[in-house]
């Protein structure tokens, strides 16, 4: 079904509840990174422009007792968020009660205001990680519409985001629209020839994502450590290598189901000692078995350009090696080159390390979408239905 967006809303007048994905890497108070208040001003400089009053809230991390909420108020994001628009961001240390309702309704057409970090609600019963019904309720009667651009957190139903939908009319923020097109789409009507591109440590944490892709994709290229394991599955010897044990008869199973279209690393990069400073060495398939790897080498580099050539679509989520440490980020960064580079493709980064090691090493603007979301991101890939998406209100 096609969801709202927030431009299918009348917004003059109205008091508009959003949800946004405020959940930023902070430091002794600061915030160490923007970039998710950043993706959400396209949707609350609509709001303004349109004459809608602004309601924002969001969590910051995991809340579970008193003792947690030191340093996850919302309050830096606010002072951040009135530097960006511009114009002054009412901030209420409060998740419910007077205080926040009585500066809601003293808003104005175009006033912002931010409320308190929905997970101090978890310290008494879970209520927004459990989506306590009147909590949602509650929050509901705050507005007067919804608007969801919270992607991180669509995976999980949270009375901030299936709450408060199950009792307004719900419409997606320009952000989750843009995640709803690009992975939804990759998923479900991807133009072909799609390739994607799978990495990370573990094949556990990618299952469901290599079974479904290998149902729609027409290639799937496997680097990063859990390349190990499906090694391991074939008979190559792999040393020190990070490998699982119990997954290795689900890795045959992969290999078999997969064929031709599941494309394996052909070299390596091994060292004896999970360290940037040792001695490097290329190993094609066997390599010594004091020896670990922690990258793609240069032959699977030209090998996945080449599988990447003439795709229209790529779903990329995972680093091909260690690539914090910089002897080891050459995979990733010569796939990162070569999807960047494509031409006439909608490109796609999965989120989590892989969006990371695009904006570090410079490629971000290269690509069609980075999701901002990881494991919202992951199950979207899985061909899971998502609540928070799911909760938005049909057109």
């Amino acid at each position: 079904m096609v969801k709202k967006v927030v431009t299918d809303l009348e917004l003059k007048d109205k008091k508009v509840l959003v949800r946004a994905d405020f959940n930023v890497p902070m430091k002794d108070g600061k915030i160490t990174n923007d970039n998710r208040i950043q993706a959400a001003l396209p949707t609350i400089q609509y709001i303004i422009e349109q004459g809608g009053k602004v309601i924002l809230f969001s969590h910051l991390g995991k809340v579970k007792t008193e003792e947690d909420k030191a340093g996850k108020s919302l309050r830096p994001i606010a002072e951040r968020l009135s530097e960006l628009l511009g114009k002054e961001v009412t901030f209420v240390p409060e998740t419910r009660g007077k205080k926040l309702e009585d500066a809601i309704a003293s808003l104005k057409d175009g006033d912002v205001l931010l409320f308190e970090n929905t997970r101090f609600e978890d310290i008494d019963g879970k209520k927004e990680s459990k989506n306590d019904v009147d909590l949602g309720k509650y929050w509901a009667s705050l507005g007067d519409l919804f608007v969801n651009d919270a992607f991180g957190t669509a995976h999980r139903a949270h009375a901030s985001n299936v709450g408060i939908a199950s009792n307004l009319e719900t419409a997606a923020g320009f952000l989750m629209d843009k995640e709803i097109k690009f992975i939804g789409g990759a998923v479900d009507e991807p133009q072909r020839p799609f390739v994607a591109i799978l990495g990370g440590a573990k094949v556990s944490d990618k299952i469901g994502v290599i079974e479904n892709l290998l149902d729609i994709a027409d290639k799937v290229l496997i680097g990063g450590g859990m390349t190990y394991t499906f090694y391991a599955a074939k008979g190559i010897e792999i040393g020190t290598s990070l490998v699982e044990e119990d997954k290795i008869d689900l890795a045959k199973s992969l290999l078999e189901k997969g064929g031709n279209k599941l494309i394996l690393p052909i070299d390596t990069l091994t060292t004896h000692e999970f360290s940037n400073d040792g001695t490097i060495e290329i190993h094609e398939g066997v390599f010594p078995s004091d020896q670990m790897g922690l990258d793609i080498g240069p032959k699977t580099i030209e090998l996945f350009t080449k599988e990447l050539q003439g795709a229209k679509t790529v779903v990329w989520n995972g680093p091909m090696g260690v690539f914090e440490m910089s002897n080891f980020a050459k995979g990733t960064i010569g796939v990162c080159e070569a999807i960047a580079n494509l031409t006439d493709a909608t490109t796609i980064i999965g989120g989590g390390d892989s969006a990371a090691a695009a904006m570090d090493l410079g490629f971000a603007d290269q690509f069609t979408h980075i999701s901002t979301g990881g494991g919202a991101s992951l199950e979207y890939l899985e061909g899971k239905e998502l609540p928070g998406v799911a909760s938005i209100s049909d057109k």
